[in-house]
């Protein structure tokens, strides 16, 4: 099926929007991987219409429940790529997607592991964004940093490319039960090192491994992750996006945290109303 828009995060900003587009009789599927950061909120006392507060959790399932109740299709899946050929292309752990237009709206949580050397070898041998950075290690040896599905997703789109790729996940055991063929080392990272370039990583029980280039791939895809893919601009680890949420991909809509700004309900959720209100909009 071709929807008219997937929505990508099932927070205020998301199912905000997801109402909006509805409502304009748009065909829209709500994918997402669970709560996020609302569903952990405790309590909430600044949003308008709770005098006596509400929590993230109730919030978070009220705003799910209406988005049921106008006829949102909701997907509970993890979004690992998107991609663009004739229309977009959402592709998630257990399936794939297709739309005219997708909103972002998942968040800012890129995860960068408090690793010494790290931020120094970013854009010299660090890489947040394996379809984008691939062929500038093709026939080299390089790392996935990570445990998840999202890493094994970055794996896979090099191996095709590069000599070898192995799966580093820190001392973390990995969470994902799929099968592939990768090699997985475990040892916890002590540090990276190298002189212009990332050349080798330390390992606290003082072994070392030579690599070329290592893939940040912690955690699930960011709105950031998946923005970066297909080019969009990012600035300051934020979507850009103009007045009606649109950012420089066409079709490609982004609202909440991810654009930066006052990271609160209020401002998300006109995010997502405004992306709403404009996506396919002649």
């Amino acid at each position: 099926m071709l929807y008219d828009v997937i929505i990508v995060g099932s927070g205020p900003a998301g199912i905000s929007a997801s109402l909006y587009a509805k409502r304009r009789k748009l065909s829209v599927l709500v994918i997402s991987k669970g709560k996020g950061a609302l569903g952990k909120t405790e309590q909430i006392d600044n949003y308008y219409g709770f005098p006596k507060g509400i929590s993230g959790k109730e919030l978070y399932q009220n705003g799910i429940e209406q988005a049921k109740t106008l006829g949102v299709e909701l997907i509970e899946d993890e979004v690992v790529a998107l991609n663009y050929l004739e229309n977009f292309e959402v592709e998630t752990v257990n399936s794939q997607y297709t739309a005219k237009s997708v909103i972002l709206a998942t968040g800012t949580n890129r995860v960068t592991p408090n690793i010494k050397g790290i931020r120094e070898f970013e854009g010299k041998g660090v890489s947040y964004c394996a379809i984008c950075d691939a062929f500038f290690f093709r026939g080299k040896d390089v790392a996935v940093l990570g445990n998840g599905n999202y890493a094994i997703h970055e794996m896979e789109q090099l191996k095709p490319v590069v000599a070898s790729v192995s799966i580093l996940t820190n001392g973390e055991e990995m969470i994902e039960n799929r099968d592939v063929e990768v090699e997985v080392d475990s040892r916890k990272i002590r540090e990276f090192r190298g002189d212009e370039k990332l050349a080798e990583i330390e390992f606290e029980d003082n072994t070392k491994k030579q690599v070329h280039g290592v893939f940040v791939a912690v955690g699930t895809a960011s709105s950031n992750d998946l923005a970066r893919k297909i080019g969009a601009r990012i600035e300051n680890n934020h979507i850009v996006v103009n007045e009606n949420m649109e950012t420089t991909v066409p079709g490609l809509f982004a609202c909440g945290d991810c654009t930066g700004g006052l990271l609160q309900i209020s401002k998300a959720v006109y995010e997502g109303a405004k992306a709403g209100l404009t996506v396919l909009k002649k």
